[in-house]
């Protein structure tokens, strides 16, 4: 069995909280205070959660846990979209961020179905 960081769907999540975190560096104190440290906690919470679920024994919990990760994506998404209508990020930026974002997606629903339909060989 993989670890946890060796995933796909970790992985994205990491790159993604990453590259918000260098980010953040470059906006002023206002953006910081209100938009950055929520984005920075929505995202980390990504992996945070995919970690924390799959460390867990039963499959009810780790869906509990991927489903928290799904709900930070979703937050992580509403801030890059508020960070956006602010131009706080360029565009260049935002495509690295929608490359990322379109992949990790999918790959979370995924690896959420496959929890639920089989179990611990989603960890695999």
């Amino acid at each position: 069995m993989k670890p946890v960081y060796e995933l796909d769907v970790y992985r994205l999540a990491e790159d993604l909280s990453d590259m918000i975190w260098n980010e953040f560096d470059e906006w002023n104190t206002k953006a910081k205070n209100t938009i950055g440290y929520q984005i920075i906690r929505s995202s980390d919470s990504i992996a945070a959660n995919i970690a924390e679920g799959f460390g867990r024994y039963s499959t009810a919990d780790r869906k509990n846990f991927y489903y928290y990760a799904q709900g930070s994506f979703e937050e992580t998404k509403a801030w890059l979209r508020k960070a956006d209508r602010r131009d706080l990020i360029t565009e260049s930026r935002l495509e690295k961020y929608k490359i990322i974002i379109d992949e990790l997606g999918p790959k979370l629903n995924a690896f959420i179905k496959k929890t639920k339909t089989y179990g611990n060989k989603a960890q695999k």
